[in-house]
């Protein structure tokens, strides 16, 4: 499904740091509320055994190299922590930041101003960096998360650093070419969504809708990891309610479709370079025009002291890091030698 995630449910809760095989409870200090607008709770720092850096308790370490991770539509910052920590096990000096974006998963619950854009999105990830005096080497996003990092790229010289490497994950730059029918189109899944109650009193009922609805049974069963209880812990009268902001999100799905990235693949900026990785069995319709215009931009960039690469996933469709994660793990790898 295009602009879709699919890796493990949004789960919620206090947000945690890993340090290689530890995981630690993550809260919240009083100088951390001070300085951190973004609710804690709403993304998480995966750490290398190596990593000693903190945000918080000591300003005069050096930074680590950070990578941001960004997840796709109704998906959030949940999906990439299974890849992330394996990261951090083989790459121990790195730290990987997870992030909820806005209308998804914990960060549903602040009020962001509108209108929900790629644009806006993006701008509200460069401020947490920049609040967390984090200068990122790698972004990587997925679907909508890959135009967000592109977004980011063309937006802030700072708080990036350079060089950046920017990883888009099965998304191009401009216009957004779904599959055929038979597939599970995200535009039709939010407006299916939208007419569901916001309690629900069963998660199967939900999944019965969705497959009636003709949304294949793996999409109906990750989409109802958005639920979350409402009643008391252990009450057999337990309802469930959505963690997103679906209209919200239909904004972003708007957005996405209309977002046009070009400018900055066909002249990216010194010191950047971008990466497309298409997946083998994509949703999306990858044209000839696109793939040719990505092939140009790579010799244009090679001129200018930047980057554009082209990189195929065998052996897997939309969902990259679930469909072939060892493939991905390889292609990406190069980015944290």
């Amino acid at each position: 499904m295009a602009a879709i995630s699919n890796l493990a449910g949004c789960s919620h809760g206090g947000s945690s740091v890993n340090f290689g095989e530890r995981r630690l409870m993550f809260r919240p200090t009083p100088a951390l509320k001070t300085r951190i607008s973004w609710p804690s709770k709403a993304f998480d720092l995966v750490q290398g055994a190596l990593v000693k850096w903190s945000s918080v308790t000591d300003r005069s370490l050096p930074e680590p190299p950070t990578a941001v991770f960004l997840h796709g539509i109704l998906g959030c910052r949940k999906n990439w922590g299974t890849f992330t920590r394996r990261l951090a096990q083989e790459f121990p000096t790195w730290q990987f930041l997870l992030v909820d974006l806005r209308c998804h998963g914990d960060s549903a619950s602040i009020k962001k101003r509108g209108p929900h854009t790629v644009s806006s999105t993006a701008l509200d990830v460069l401020k947490l960096v920049r609040q967390l005096r984090l200068t990122p080497r790698v972004l990587v996003g997925h679907s909508f998360g890959g135009k967000v990092a592109l977004s980011m790229a063309e937006q802030a010289a700072k708080p990036l650093a350079r060089p950046v490497r920017v990883w888009v994950l099965d998304a191009t730059p401009g216009k957004v070419r779904p599959g055929g029918d038979g597939e599970d189109h995200p535009e039709e899944l939010i407006s299916v969504l939208s007419t569901l109650p916001q309690e629900i009193s069963s998660k199967r009922d939900v999944v019965d809708v969705l497959v009636r609805k003709g949304f294949s049974k793996d999409v109906a069963q990750w989409v109802v990891t958005n639920l979350r209880p409402t009643g008391p812990l252990g009450s057999s009268q337990s309802t469930f309610s959505w963690v997103f902001d679906l209209k919200g999100i239909s904004e972003m799905y708007r957005s996405y479709e209309e977002t046009n990235l070009w400018k900055i693949v066909e002249d990216v900026p010194r010191g950047v370079h971008v990466n497309f990785l298409k997946a083998e069995r994509s949703l999306h319709r990858w044209a000839l025009e696109d793939l040719q215009r990505i092939h140009a931009a790579e010799e244009l960039a090679a001129e200018e002291a930047a980057g554009v690469e082209m990189h195929v996933l065998e052996d897997a469709g939309h969902w990259v890091h679930a469909d072939n994660p060892d493939g991905l793990f390889k292609i990406l790898s190069s980015s944290f030698q």
